[in-house]
């Protein structure tokens, strides 16, 4: 059975530990409490298998806290990370300014693709849904980026949520069968 290790990344007050719940159908937070370090969140989900064979795929959700004083946990938060999604609240402006550093810090420097990342313009309830006017520059643009309301449109940040776990999950797949190949040959 595969595992995949997936990160949930960005500012403070993104609203990251509210979609974690929502993705992993676990409890509900009703009041705002910022997550100090990591919550690590392990689900299933029968949407998802390994290449098309059945073979189920367990998830380790990191929910991972975004002040700043948590900086020195970050390398150990990575390890092993087979995907990160960058979640940011689009009405803040100083979101959009930090999510090169979210990047850079949690992609690149972890040699990942940007097909194992993900972009979440998360909009708080009564915010609005103004997806139109969001430029993000590059790299940001070649990113995938959804935008979740929870309020107006549940189904669709847990279809595409869904979606790039596949992703993730063939990522894997594909390389453990290079790797036995590799090892055949």
């Amino acid at each position: 059975m595969l595992k995949a290790k997936i990160l949930f990344v960005g500012p403070c007050e993104s609203g990251k530990t509210v979609l974690a719940n929502f993705l992993t159908e676990s409890s509900d937070i009703t009041e705002y409490s910022p997550t100090q370090g990591v919550r690590i969140l392990e689900f299933e989900n029968p949407h998802v298998t390994s290449n098309n064979k059945g073979t189920g795929c367990e998830f380790e959700l990191w929910d991972c806290g975004g002040d700043a004083k948590f900086e020195s946990c970050w390398p150990a938060l990575m390890k092993d990370a087979h995907g990160v999604v960058i979640v940011f609240n689009a009405d803040i402006p100083s979101h959009r300014k930090e999510m090169e550093m979210w990047y850079s810090c949690f992609v690149q420097q972890q040699s990942l693709q940007d097909t194992q990342c993900m972009l979440i313009a998360h909009h708080k309830p009564g915010s609005g849904d103004d997806k139109g006017n969001l430029s993000l520059s590059p790299p940001l643009n070649k990113l995938k980026l959804v935008h979740s309301n929870l309020e107006d449109d549940p189904e669709e940040i847990r279809m595409e949520f869904i979606k790039y776990l596949k992703s993730i999950i063939n990522s894997m797949s594909e390389s453990r069968d290079r790797e036995e190949m590799s090892i055949m040959t």
